[in-house]
């Protein structure tokens, strides 16, 4: 009974990891899938959102100061970063993409570095979801939940504004012919700095969510960035849903293989062996995941087409 109970609370877990992945790779995927760019330094929007979250409950000392001052900060950052930097690039190759933005992600590591100094933050529970919560006799963090809870709503708001309004629609079309939605009075420009400002919110939201399970501290974007360039490729680029799917999926994999695979290695060889090859197959599980999918669908489970 213990052991089934492990399993709940792990799954939990890796939902709750997919769904802060998801609140990264919905962003990204907009930006990669629509707009064509690779943006590596999605990661540190991610960073920024956790250290503006930082500074907002400093200021208010309420949770509710840290997610306005995360959401805000990054809306900011992330036009000013369309404007500045990336509207140069659209028209250059993926290469530039990678390369432009590799840079920033130095320089955001370096300035948060010279900011607040190399000693890490850490963002208090709020006070409401501070206890746990009965699911079927498993007590879980009550702000875990949140987080999921969070996540879903996100994905469902996301899911309707690119599919079910005037927004999304003008989004979409201008992704396939600019030339077209710039020649009917559409301002193109704008319409792609708003859609990396909203992807830059969605990063800001998973570092102001990340605040209180984690560390804030430089450099914390790079290791979530690998993993959600791995949910976008799986989950198909440009996706919501896909990214939703992936994200899970990819979520409770890393958390159950990280849980239970150094385990059953020691039931199969020596503990000397199995401690040092269990946690570096668990690392691998979702990379090997990742492989197999593009084996069998090289655009993804869910592709932006539906192919």
């Amino acid at each position: 009974m213990d052991f089934l109970m492990q399993i709940a609370t792990q799954l939990l877990n890796g939902v709750q990891y997919g769904v802060l992945l998801f609140l990264l790779a919905a962003g990204l995927t907009l930006v990669f899938g629509i707009m064509s760019f690779v943006n590596l330094a999605h990661g540190s929007l991610y960073m920024l959102g956790a250290y503006f979250s930082a500074l907002g409950y400093e200021y208010g000392g309420n949770f509710a100061w840290a997610v306005i001052s995360a959401l805000a900060g990054c809306a900011v950052v992330g036009m000013a970063l369309e404007r500045l930097v990336i509207a140069r690039l659209y028209r250059r190759d993926h290469l530039d993409h990678v390369l432009a933005t590799f840079g920033l992600v130095l320089f955001f590591n370096e300035l948060v570095r010279i900011i607040f100094g190399p000693q890490p933050y850490f963002l208090p529970l709020p006070a409401i979801l501070e206890g746990t919560v009965d699911i079927f006799g498993i007590s879980y963090p009550a702000y875990r939940l949140a987080i999921i809870v969070t996540g879903l709503l996100v994905a469902a708001g996301s899911q309707w504004m690119i599919n079910g309004t005037r927004l999304g629609m003008l989004i979409r079309a201008g992704a396939v012919n600019p030339g077209m939605i710039g020649a009917l009075g559409i301002n193109i420009r704008l319409l792609n700095g708003l859609l990396f400002a909203i992807g830059a919110v969605l990063a800001g939201l998973a570092g102001v969510m990340a605040g209180p399970i984690l560390s804030i501290q430089s450099g914390m974007g790079e290791p979530v960035l690998i993993a959600t360039l791995v949910v976008i490729v799986i989950g198909g680029i440009g996706s919501i849903r896909g990214a939703l799917y992936a994200a899970l999926i990819v979520g409770i994999a890393d958390t159950m293989g990280r849980a239970f695979l150094p385990q059953l290695f020691r039931t199969l060889m020596d503990r000397e062996t199995a401690t040092a090859a269990g946690p570096a197959v668990a690392s691998m599980l979702v990379y090997v995941l990742m492989a197999v999918v593009l084996a069998v669908k090289p655009n993804g489970l869910f592709p932006a087409g539906g192919k």
